[in-house]
């Protein structure tokens, strides 16, 4: 079979809230790119892939062997692996493109495929409002604040980093309202008007959502791991949320 489709997913969290939890959705995860494997072009992974992450010089986050083992298994294979870090693993650097070969974006990104123009990004601090957060997200990017974290024993630094995950999670876990209360569609219908875009495909919102944004332009947001086990898939041109 031709290797065609586009895959997307985001906010697998792994890592919470615990071992045995976690190991159980990597499983999962690894299940589902098992069964994408056979025709998948290429799959982007939008951000909170990890629940925390941070590269020291010589040292990266125990676990996930057999999630990063099989994205290794797939690039070796000629798919295609992006990844969009999120807020949860803003400090990815380039452990995973040297070891994996995967690719690492750190900003929104607009791609063409099947003759349909994509933006990607994970979603956070896009739009307007949570001015705190956008602040702390300046500081947080800077080689300043990476210095200074990195000082730490990691020991100690992720266990910090793990209860601020923690109660990030909390903050994006809302129910719709309406769309005109979501922040990331009004977002992309703000920069609809300014570009010509077919979709615009996100995660951070941790709810699995499509909406119109006009005649022309989608809204996607791709849900979640830890309740809703939701991705995308672009074939032949059209977008559709599946269940996994």
């Amino acid at each position: 079979m031709n290797n065609e489709k586009i895959y997307f997913a985001s906010d697998f969290h792994l890592g919470s809230p615990n071992i045995k939890e976690s190991r159980k959705r990597e499983k999962l995860i690894i299940d589902w790119l098992n069964d994408i494997k056979k025709d998948a072009k290429a799959i982007y992974l939008l951000g909170d892939i990890f629940d925390f992450w941070f590269e020291y010089k010589k040292v990266v986050p125990k676990g996930y062997i057999r999630f990063l083992s099989k994205l290794a298994e797939l690039v070796e294979s000629g798919t295609e692996i992006h990844f969009f870090v999120g807020n949860h693993d803003l400090w990815a650097k380039d452990y995973l493109e040297v070891e994996l070969g995967i690719n690492i974006h750190h900003h929104q990104k607009i791609i063409e495929e099947q003759n349909k123009k994509l933006l990607v990004a994970h979603g956070d601090g896009l739009g307007k409002g949570d001015y705190t957060y956008k602040f702390i997200k300046k500081i947080f990017k800077s080689k300043i604040c990476q210095w200074f974290f990195s000082q730490l024993h990691p020991n100690f630094a992720f266990s910090i980093a793990q209860n601020l995950s923690k109660k990030s999670r909390k903050k994006v876990n809302k129910p719709f309202l309406s769309k005109e209360k979501e922040v990331l569609f009004n977002y992309c219908k703000n920069l609809q008007k300014k570009n010509s875009i077919d979709y615009y495909v996100m995660g951070h919102r941790h709810l699995p959502l499509e909406i119109k944004i006009d005649d022309q332009a989608k809204y996607i947001n791709l849900g979640e791991w830890i309740h809703y086990n939701t991705y995308a898939v672009l074939e032949n041109g059209i977008i559709k949320i599946n269940t996994y």
